[in-house]
Formats: structure tokens, sequence, C-alpha cells
């Protein structure tokens, strides 16, 4: 009938409406590409943070630097200003003001952050190249999430790094790679929990609050 087809006609244009209008990808309906980008970067994370350990035993030889916490004395957060070694963005939970975009730009500034402190490093002290590829990897993992979910944010460097023209001795150049590897195994800890909370992000629906 004429109105059996008006009815399938309206149908047929409001479905199209629909996935034109559907996101490509968003926390509650990621892709396939973006779940497998997401694990891979989770994977590689688990293993740096598992790594860290063995390379600041290896790599620090100067005593009293150590990974314990209760180690960081004001002297070493002293150091941190004197060296330039800037903080990595802070990643916080996925919610309206810090989106989606918003996270994944973050995971990209600190992890080309570390990666650029280990090259600089790297041509000081050996043991940190592994590390330095690892994060490499990572990078390229973190990039695929922001092409598959087709984010925008811009993740380009919020600091300028003067690391090596302030590595005059063997003091700077032992403190500087232990500030680094301590900030980075904090920074993989946030890492961990922004992954796993996008894997299970779902934004709350209007009207529900």
């Amino acid at each position: 009938s004429v109105c059996r087809t008006v009815v399938a006609l309206l149908l047929y244009f409001l479905l199209a409406a629909l996935v034109q209008s559907a996101p490509v990808s968003s926390p509650s309906n990621p892709s396939q590409a973006f779940r497998e980008a997401a694990g891979r970067a989770k994977t590689l994370v688990e293993k740096i943070l598992k790594d860290i350990p063995a390379v600041h035993t290896t790599v620090i030889t100067t005593e009293g630097l150590t990974l314990d916490p209760s180690s960081q004395t004001t002297n070493l957060q002293m150091m941190v200003m004197e060296l330039g070694i800037p903080a990595a963005p802070v990643l916080k939970p996925l919610s309206e003001s810090f989106t989606l975009d918003m996270c994944v730009s973050h995971m990209l500034v600190g992890g080309r952050l570390y990666q650029e402190l280990l090259v600089v490093l790297s041509n000081k002290l050996g043991g940190l190249q592994d590390l330095s590829a690892d994060l490499r990897d990572l990078l390229t993992h973190i990039n695929k999430m922001k092409e598959a979910a087709q984010l925008s944010g811009d993740s380009s460097d919020q600091n300028s790094l003067d690391l090596a023209s302030r590595l005059h001795g063997t003091y700077e150049i032992q403190v500087a790679a232990h500030l680094t590897l301590t900030q980075l195994r904090s920074f993989c800890h946030d890492l961990i929990r922004s992954l796993r909370a996008i894997a299970a992000y779902r934004p709350v629906a209007a009207g529900t609050r």
C-alpha cells in the first residue's frame, strides 16, 4: 500500500541520516582498529614499566639515587628545574571537560617528551636505547589510536627541550637519567589507568544525570 511505502521510505531516510551523523569512533563505540591499537599500547606500557627498575639499576651508579619515593629530596626537585626537565601533561579521568581527544593528545605529548629525553641521555649513557625504542613504538600505537578514532587534538610539543646543554658532568647526567626514569615510571602508571579507562568509559547520556 501507499502508506506502507511511505513508512518504508521514511525509515530509509531516517537510517541514512543516522549513519551519516554517527561518529566513526567514540569511547562508547570504539572501532576494532582503535581497540587493537589501545591494547598494543597497554601491553607496551606494561613492558616499559617492568623494564624500568632493571634499566635504573644498570644505568644509575651514583649512591642515593634510587626508585624509592622517599629518596626524592628537595635537592633533586631543585635539579629538575636546573636541568630544565619539563613535566609531562597530566592524564585525568575522561569526562566532558577532559575528552578522549585531549587524553590521547596528552599521551602523545608525554610519550614524545620521554622519548626525546632518553635520546639525549643515550648519547651520554649506555643502557637506555631499548627503552627509547619501546617508547618510539608506543608513540606509533597511540598515533594509530588517534587515527582510528579520527581525533584532531593538537599533539605538538608544549615544551622546548634543552637538556643536552645542561649536562656538564657525570653527576648531572646521572641525576637527569634518574629523574627521567622516575618520571617515566609515574607517567606509565597514568597511561595504564587512562588506557583502562578508555576501554571501559561510557559517557553519561543527556538527561540521565
